[in-house]
C-alpha cells in the first residue's frame, strides 16, 4: 500500500526508508496521507477515521511500531482507534558473540535491527568477552572474529536510525578464559578466567576495554558484567592476600572500577550474582538462605544499576522475593530474562514463554521499567540466532500491554516477520521426544546428545531404549518441511531443523539397534545396518552440515565455526568408523566388537531422558580437553 507521512517525522525519515518494504509499505508522494504528531505522552496512538489516518508516537522507537501497527491494521479494513502504553522504559535483546564463538556480521544485525524496529524494542546489546577490537592489545580477540571500531560505529549508527539504543556489554573481572589464556595476560589472572583485583596492570587493562567499547557508540551506558566469578580471591589473589571475604574484593574491585567508568562519564550496570552467591553458605545465586548485610550494601556504589538475571524460575512469588532483595541495593534492578537458545539446535519456546510471561507480570507489578531478553551462545552456538524471533516478540508484546494477548502476540509476529507463531512455537516439540514432560520446562536437549553421541559407544542409549524417538522425529521430519514453505524468508530456521530431524530418525536409536544385534549374534542385521542405514546416516550428516555451514556464513562471521567443523568431522569420521568396524566383524576379520559388549548404563545414572549440557560430555566418556 502507498503511504505518505507528513508532520513530525524529520527525525524518523531515514529509519522510515529502510523499514517501509518489511513494514508491508511504499513511500509516494501520491500515496494515503498519514498525519504523524510527536507528542508528550508515554503512549502509541494509530486511528483511521472520516478524517484521515492519524498517528502519533513519543520516543522514535514508538513511531517505528506505530507505523506496523498501521500497516497491519490497514491490511484487516475498516476505521480503527489503536492505543498503547509501553509498560518498560528500555526493552530489548542481548545476544552473546563471544562464549559459542559466533560472531554476528554487521549486515545481520541490521537485518535483526529492522524486525526490533516494528516490534517496539528499544535496545540491543552485543555481549563482547574479547569480540571487539583493543589496539593496544594483539592477542585480545584474535581469530575471534572480533569488530572493529568501525563496525560498532556502523552498527550504532544504523540502531540509532531506528531509535534503538546499542549498549555495550563487556565483562571486567570474569569470563575472560579466551582472553587470560594468551601469555600477554599471565600477570592478570586470579585464576584461568577471572581477573587479579587490586593489582595496577589489571585497571590499566579494565579501562582499555572500557574505553574500547564505549567509544564508537552514542550511549553514555555500559554494562561492566562482574559475574559467575567462581573462585574470586581464591587463585593467586589467595596467595598476595591472604583470604579475604567475596564481598570486600567484589566490593574494593568494583570500586577500582568505577573510577574507570566515571572519568568517562559513562552510567554503567552489572550483573548482580556475585553478592548473591557471595552470601549463600551454598554460593547459589537463588538461595533463600542468603544473607547480604547492612554494612556490606554501605559500602556498595550507589551509582550503578544491578541486573537481576533469572531464567529458571516459574512462580511469581520467586521473582517477586528476589525483585525485593535486589532493591534492599537501594534502586530498582534491571531484569534480565532470557530466549532459550543455548541448549543445542533446538529453541525451547516452552521455558522461554512460562518464565518470560511469569517473570514480565511481576516485573511489571513491581516497578521493574527496564527489560533484557539474553540470548546465550554457550557451547558452540548451535542454534540459528533467527529462531528466537518469536522470544523477541513476546517480550515487545509483553512491553505494549499490561497483560499478554496471545492472539494479539499471533497477529504482530506475522506483521512483522511474515511467519507463524504456531510454527516457531512447534521447534520445542524436537526436545520433546516420547519421555519428556509437554513444555519441557526441565530444559532437556535430547536431540543434542542422540546427534552428537557416538553410535559404538551410545552414552544415552539405557535412556532412550524403551522410547520410539525413530518415530518421533520422523513425525517431525515432515512438519519441518511444511513449516519451511510457509514461513516466508524464514524458511531457512526449519530447513536445518529438518534436516537434524532426518539424521535423528535413523541415528537416535541406532546404537540401540546395533547393540542388540550384535549380542543375539544377528549377522543379518548387522550387515543391513553397515551397508544401508549407517552409510545413510552419514549421507544424511552431510547434508545437515553443508546447510549449516551456508546458515552460518551467511549470519556469522567465519570465526567460530571451526568449532562446528569438529563436531561435524568427529561424527562423520566416528560413522565410517563403527562401518568399517561392523563390516569387519561381519566379514570374520574381527573377532570382536568390544564397545557393543559394554553394558549400556544409564547417564549419570538417572533414569529416562536427561540434561546434558556440554558437548564435551556427549560423544566420549574419555576427556576430550579441560
Amino acid at each position: 500500500m502507498k503511504l505518505r507521512f507528513v508532520g513530525d517525522v524529520k527525525e524518523v525519515e531515514a529509519g522510515l526508508a529502510e523499514i517501509a518494504l518489511e513494514a508491508g509499505i511504499e513511500l509516494s508522494a501520491d500515496g494515503r496521507e498519514v498525519r504523524v504528531v510527536r507528542h508528550d505522552e508515554n503512549r502509541i496512538i494509530v486511528e483511521a477515521s472520516t478524517d484521515g489516518l492519524f498517528l502519533s508516537y513519543h520516543h522514535n522507537i514508538h513511531f517505528f511500531r506505530a507505523v506496523s501497527l498501521l500497516s497491519e491494521s490497514l491490511r484487516e479494513g475498516g476505521r480503527f482507534r489503536l492505543e498503547e502504553e509501553p509498560q518498560f522504559d528500555m526493552n530489548g535483546p542481548m545476544f552473546d558473540v563471544s562464549q559459542g564463538g559466533a560472531v554476528i556480521r554487521v549486515e545481520a544485525v541490521k537485518a535483526i535491527l529492522r524486525k526490533m524496529a516494528l516490534m517496539g524494542l528499544d535496545m540491543i546489546m552485543l555481549y563482547a568477552e574479547d569480540s571487539f577490537e583493543l589496539k593496544q592489545q594483539p592477542y585480545f580477540g584474535y581469530m575471534r572474529g572480533r569488530y572493529s571500531q568501525a563496525e560498532i560505529k556502523e552498527m550504532d549508527d544504523y540502531a540509532h536510525m531506528l531509535g534503538i539504543e546499542m549498549i555495550p556489554c563487556i565483562q571486567t573481572l570474569s569470563h575472560l578464559a579466551d582472553v587470560l589464556k594468551w601469555s600477554d595476560f599471565y600477570d592478570l589472572r586470579d585464576d584461568h578466567e577471572t581477573l587479579l583485583v587490586g593489582y595496577d596492570r589489571t585497571y590499566e587493562f579494565v579501562e582499555q576495554m572500557i574505553v574500547a567499547a564505549s567509544e564508537p557508540v552514542r550511549s553514555k551506558r555500559i554494562h561492566i558484567g562482574m559475574d559467575e566469578a567462581w573462585k574470586l580471591g581464591l587463585g593467586e589473589y589467595l596467595v598476595r592476600n591472604g583470604l579475604r571475604s567475596k564481598f570486600d574484593i567484589m566490593n574494593d574491585h568494583l570500586q577500582r572500577v568505577m573510577e574507570i567508568v566515571e572519568r568517562h562519564g559513562l552510567r554503567p550496570m552489572m550483573w548482580s550474582d556475585m553478592y548473591f552467591r557471595a552470601g549463600s553458605p551454598k554460593g547459589d545465586y537463588y538461595d533463600p538462605d542468603c544473607s547480604i548485610s547492612d554494612e556490606v550494601i554501605a559500602d556498595m556504589p550507589k551509582n550503578i544499576q544491578y541486573v537481576y538475571w533469572d531464567y529458571y524460575h516459574y512462580d511469581e512469588n520467586f521473582y517477586s522475593e528476589w525483585i525485593r532483595q535486589h532493591k534492599r541495593f537501594g534502586s530498582t534492578p534491571i531484569f534480565a530474562g532470557g530466549i532459550w537458545n543455548w541448549k543445542g539446535f533446538v529453541l525451547n519456546y516452552g521455558a522461554t514463554f512460562e518464565s518470560t510471561n511469569v517473570a514480565l507480570n511481576v516485573c511489571k507489578r513491581e516497578g521493574v521499567r527496564e527489560v533484557i531478553a539474553t540470548l546465550w551462545g554457550d557451547d558452540g552456538t548451535e542454534c540459528d540466532w533467527f529462531a528466537a524471533l518469536l522470544g523477541l516478540q513476546l517480550f515487545a508484546e509483553h512491553g505494549y500491554a499490561g497483560k499478554l494477548d496471545e492472539e494479539k502476540l499471533a497477529r504482530r509476529f506475522h506483521s512483522c516477520t511474515g511467519a507463524r507463531m504456531d510454527d516457531f512455537m512447534a521447534i520445542k516439540n524436537i526436545d520433546e521426544p516420547p519421555g519428556i514432560r509437554p513444555g519441557n520446562l526441565e530444559t532437556y536437549n535430547p536431540s543434542r546428545y542422540m546427534l552428537w553421541q557416538n553410535v559404538m559407544q551410545g552414552l544415552f542409549d539405557a535412556n532412550i531404549a524403551d522410547l520410539d524417538v525413530a518415530g518421533h522425529y520422523a513425525g517431525l521430519k515432515k512438519e519441518m518441511a511444511l513449516y519451511k514453505t510457509r514461513n516466508g524468508e524464514y524458511g531457512f530456521v526449519f530447513e536445518i531443523l529438518e534436516r537434524l530431524c532426518a539424521v535423528l530418525e535413523l541415528k537416535a536409536d541406532a546404537g540401540i539397534r546395533l547393540t542388540n544385534a550384535y549380542l543375539a549374534g544377528d549377522k543379518t542385521a548387522l550387515s543391513v545396518m553397515v551397508r544401508e542405514t549407517l552409510p545413510e546416516v552419514r549421507s544424511r550428516a552431510e547434508k545437515l552440515r553443508a546447510y549449516h555451514l551456508e546458515r552460518w556464513y551467511v549470519v556469522n562471521k567465519p570465526f567460530g565455526w571451526d568449532i562446528i567443523d569438529l563436531r561435524y568431522g568427529g561424527l562423520l569420521a566416528s560413522l565410517s568408523t563403527a562401518i568399517e568396524r561392523i563390516g569387519a566383524y561381519v566379514e570374520g576379520r574381527i573377532e570382536r566388537l568390544e564397545e557393543l559388549e559394554e553394558k549400556r548404563l544409564l547417564f549419570q545414572g538417572q533414569e529416562g531422558l536427561v540434561d546434558c549440557y556440554l558437548y564435551k560430555h556427549m560423544p566420549t566418556p574419555s576427556r576430550i580437553s579441560q
